[in-house]
C-alpha cells in the first residue's frame, strides 16, 4: 500500500458524476387536508420514503417503527465482511426483515432503526466493563430518542439478545406507555457437538495456569464453545433470564425465549410477533395495559422458578420504573422466592446443566408457567403480546401442536426427558432443588447484597441446608489484582476473597465472572468464597455475594476490611436467609456483634479508590443513578430527584 493508493485509486469512471436524476416516479397520496392541516415534517416524510424507494401509492399505510441492536455486517451468504461484538446481535438483523416483511404483506409501513451492544463476555477482565452498565441506560435512552423521533409511528417492535441490549430494548419499551410494543427476543447459540459451553471455555486462562488443560487444548475448546452463529449464549445468564423474563411479562409472545437462531422456528416468531403488533394496534392495547404489577409479579416467579441471572433483579427494577409501576423491592423477591423452588434444570445451575435450546424444547416459558399456574402463584389476567390474557395463552400452551412435537423432538433426538429439564414443584424438591436468591444482611452489608443461593455447590452445603463459612479474609481493589491471585496460586481453599472498590462509584458496577468462573472450574474453588461491591455475570455460581451495600467508595464497611480479618458468611438455603459478617481479627474471633462495634471504631482504608481507567462518562453515570436508588432502585435516572439534587446543590453553593 502506498500514499499513491490511499490519495487516488487511479479509476478514471470515478469521474463520471451526474448532478440530476429523474426522480421517483408516481405521485404522493396526498390530501388537501393534509396539506392544510398536517405539519411540515410529516409531508417531508413522505418525500424521503419515496426516495428511499417505497411505492408512492402505498405510503398511506400504518407505520410501524422496527429496533434492534444488530451488529456487523454479514454478507448475503452469512458469511462476516465486518465482526459483531457477539453472536447476540450478529444474525437479529433477519428478524428484522422477517418481521418488517410481514408488515408489508399487510400494508403496513415499516421503519427499522438501531443501536447495537457491547459483550460482557468479550470486556470480562477488562477497562471496557467500566461501559457495560452505563451502556444499558444509554441505549434505552437511544431507543426512545429514535421511538419518539418517528411521530407517526403506530407502533414499536424491538429485537434484542443479550445482557445490555435487550434490558435497554425493555426499558425503551416499557416506556412507551401509550402505543403498542412487542418485543421479539434474539434467542440463543448452539452447543458444540464435542466442546464446552461459553461459560466454562471462559475459564480457559485460569485452568491452564493451574494445569488442568494444555495449549492445544484450551485452543480447540476456545475455537468451537459458539457453535452456531447467532443468540444468545447456552446458558441461563443475563440474556437467556432477560429473554424468560420479558415473556413472562407478556412483551413477547408465548415460548419465543430461548429459539435457536437462525432456525425455521426462530424466523418465524418474528413473522408472528408482526401480525401480533397489528393486531394489537387494531385492538387499542397499549405497553400501559400489558405491563402492570400483576405482570411484574408473573415476571418475578418466573425467574424464581427458572435460577435466573441476579442481574436481572437490577433491570426489573429499571423496567417497572419506566413503566411506571411499583419498583421490587429484596423484601418483595424474599418473599417470592420462598413460595417456589427452582424448577429448572439449566446451565450454569445444575445439576445436569442442559442448554438453554433444551429448555426451549422442553417447553421454555409457558411449561414452567403451567406448574406455577398450578401452584397458584400467577396473576392469569395479565395480558400478553398476543392479545390473550396469560390464563388464556397457558390453556392454549397445553394442548397445542406445537408443545407436544417439540417435547418429543429432545425426547427423540437428544435422548433427553423433558420432565428433566422442566419439573413440578415436588419433583424439584425431590432432587434437592432449592429457591432461587437469598438476600445476606450484616455488619459488612448493612444495606443488603444479593446470593444465587440456589447455585452453591451442594457438597459444602450442611445437611440442613445451610451454607456455613468462616474464612480469612483476603483484600483487593482491582479484578486483574484478584484473578492475577488464583492463577498464581496465591488463593486457596477456605479463603474469602474480598474484592472493593468495584460499585458503581469504582467501576460502573463491573463484573467480576472471571473470579466466579475460575473458581468453579478449578478443583480447590467450591472452598472459596468472595464477597464484592461489584456485580456477577449471570453464569456465575457459587459461594459469591455481589451487591454489598453500601458499596466501599460510599462509605460501606466494606471498605474497613483488612488482609487476615475473620468473615462468617451464613445462607440458608431453604428460609432464604443470610448473614455476611466481620467475626474476627489478629487471630481472634469475637463474633458479630463485637464485630459490628470494631468497624465503626475503623476508619476507612488509605488505600481506597476508583478506577484509574475510569471514564468520566461512567462517573456522571455513577452519580446520576446513585440519587435514583442505586442498584436496588434498578440504576436508572430519576429526573424529578436528580433536578432536585442539582437544584439544591447550586442553592448550596450561592449559585441561585
Amino acid at each position: 500500500m502506498t500514499l499513491d493508493t490511499i490519495l487516488d485509486s487511479g479509476d478514471a469512471s470515478l469521474y463520471d458524476i451526474r448532478t440530476k436524476v429523474p426522480g421517483p416516479k408516481g405521485s404522493l397520496p396526498l390530501t388537501a387536508e393534509m396539506l392544510l392541516q398536517r405539519p411540515s415534517g410529516d409531508l417531508f416524510g413522505w418525500t424521503q420514503n419515496a426516495g428511499m424507494g417505497w411505492d408512492p401509492s402505498k405510503l398511506a399505510g400504518a407505520e410501524f417503527l422496527l429496533l434492534s441492536t444488530h451488529g456487523g455486517i454479514r454478507a448475503e451468504d452469512g458469511a462476516p465482511i465486518a465482526l459483531g461484538y457477539h453472536t447476540g446481535h450478529w444474525e437479529v438483523g433477519l428478524l428484522m426483515q422477517e418481521a418488517a416483511r410481514e408488515l408489508k404483506v399487510h400494508g403496513a409501513v415499516p421503519f427499522a432503526g438501531y443501536c447495537t451492544d457491547p459483550c460482557d463476555g468479550r470486556s470480562q477482565g477488562t477497562t471496557g466493563m467500566f461501559d457495560s452498565m452505563p451502556f444499558r441506560n444509554d441505549a434505552a435512552t437511544i431507543f426512545r430518542r429514535l421511538i419518539r423521533s418517528l411521530p407517526t409511528r403506530r407502533g414499536v417492535i424491538g429485537v434484542a439478545t443479550c445482557d445490555k441490549g435487550l434490558p435497554a430494548m425493555m426499558m425503551a419499551l416499557a416506556g412507551t406507555r401509550d402505543l403498542p410494543c412487542v418485543l421479539i427476543p434474539g434467542g440463543v447459540t448452539l452447543l458444540a457437538e464435542d466442546g464446552e459451553d461459553a461459560g466454562r471455555v471462559q475459564t480457559i486462562g485460569a485452568r491452564f495456569s493451574h494445569q488442568q488443560i494444555s495449549l492445544q487444548e484450551a485452543a480447540d475448546m476456545g475455537c468451537r464453545a459458539c457453535a452456531s452463529p447467532g443468540g444468545g449464549c447456552q446458558f441461563l445468564g443475563t440474556a437467556a433470564t432477560a429473554q424468560v423474563v420479558a415473556e413472562a411479562l407478556g412483551m413477547s409472545l408465548t415460548h419465543s425465549a430461548l429459539a435457536p437462531s437462525g432456525h425455521p422456528i426462530w424466523l418465524d416468531m418474528a413473522k408472528r410477533s408482526a401480525r401480533a403488533m397489528l393486531s394489537l394496534q387494531d385492538r387499542g392495547l397499549r405497553m400501559r395495559d400489558i405491563l402492570t404489577p400483576g405482570a411484574l409479579r408473573n415476571a418475578m416467579v418466573v425467574h424464581a422458578a427458572f435460577g435466573g441471572s441476579t442481574n436481572v433483579i437490577i433491570h426489573l427494577a429499571a423496567v417497572a420504573y419506566h413503566a411506571g409501576i411499583p419498583r421490587p423491592t429484596a423484601h418483595d423477591w424474599n418473599q417470592i422466592n420462598r413460595q417456589i423452588p427452582r424448577l429448572v434444570d439449566a446451565l450454569p445451575n445444575g445439576p445436569k446443566h442442559h442448554p438453554t435450546v433444551q429448555v426451549f424444547l422442553a417447553g421454555g416459558v409457558p411449561e414452567v408457567m403451567l406448574h406455577l399456574r398450578n401452584a397458584g402463584l400467577l396473576d392469569l389476567t395479565a395480558l400478553t403480546a398476543s392479545g390473550q390474557t396469560m390464563g388464556e395463552a397457558l390453556d392454549w400452551w397445553e394442548h397445542s401442536e406445537r408443545r407436544a412435537k417439540l417435547r418429543e423432538v429432545l425426547r427423540t433426538r437428544d435422548g433427553v426427558d423433558p420432565d428433566d429439564v422442566i419439573m413440578s414443584p415436588e419433583e424439584a424438591t425431590r432432587r434437592g432443588m432449592t429457591s432461587t436468591v437469598c438476600f445476606p444482611h450484616g455488619n459488612l452489608a448493612p444495606q443488603g447484597s444479593v446470593i444465587k443461593s440456589t447455585s452453591i455447590d451442594p457438597s459444602v452445603v450442611d445437611a440442613d441446608g445451610v451454607y456455613r463459612k468462616v474464612g480469612t479474609a483476603k483484600v483487593f481493589h482491582t479484578e486483574p489484582a484478584a484473578i492475577a491471585a488464583i492463577k498464581n496460586k496465591q488463593i486457596e481453599a477456605g479463603d474469602i476473597i474480598v474484592l472493593a472498590c468495584r460499585g458503581p462509584m469504582g467501576s460502573g458496577m463491573e463484573e467480576t465472572y472471571q473470579l466466579t468462573s475460575a473458581l468453579k472450574h478449578l478443583p480447590f474453588g467450591k472452598h472459596v468464597a468472595l464477597i464484592t461491591d461489584a456485580r456477577f455475570s449471570g453464569v456465575s455460581t457459587g459461594a459469591c455475594i455481589g451487591h454489598v451495600s453500601p458499596e466501599a467508595l460510599a462509605g460501606g464497611p466494606l471498605g474497613k476490611v483488612l488482609d487476615g480479618d475473620i468473615i462468617e458468611i451464613i445462607v440458608d438455603r431453604n428460609n432464604l436467609e443470610g448473614s455476611l459478617n466481620l467475626v474476627g481479627a489478629d487471630g481472634y474471633q469475637f463474633g458479630a456483634f463485637v464485630g459490628a462495634k470494631v468497624l465503626m471504631s475503623r476508619p476507612m482504608r488509605d488505600d481506597l479508590h476508583a478506577d484509574k481507567d475510569l471514564p468520566e462518562d461512567t462517573k456522571l453515570w455513577a452519580a446520576l443513578q446513585d440519587i435514583g436508588g442505586g442498584a436496588w432502585g434498578g440504576c436508572v435516572y430519576e429526573t424529578e430527584k436528580i433536578l432536585k439534587v442539582i437544584e439544591a446543590g447550586k442553592r448550596a453553593m450561592g449559585l441561585l
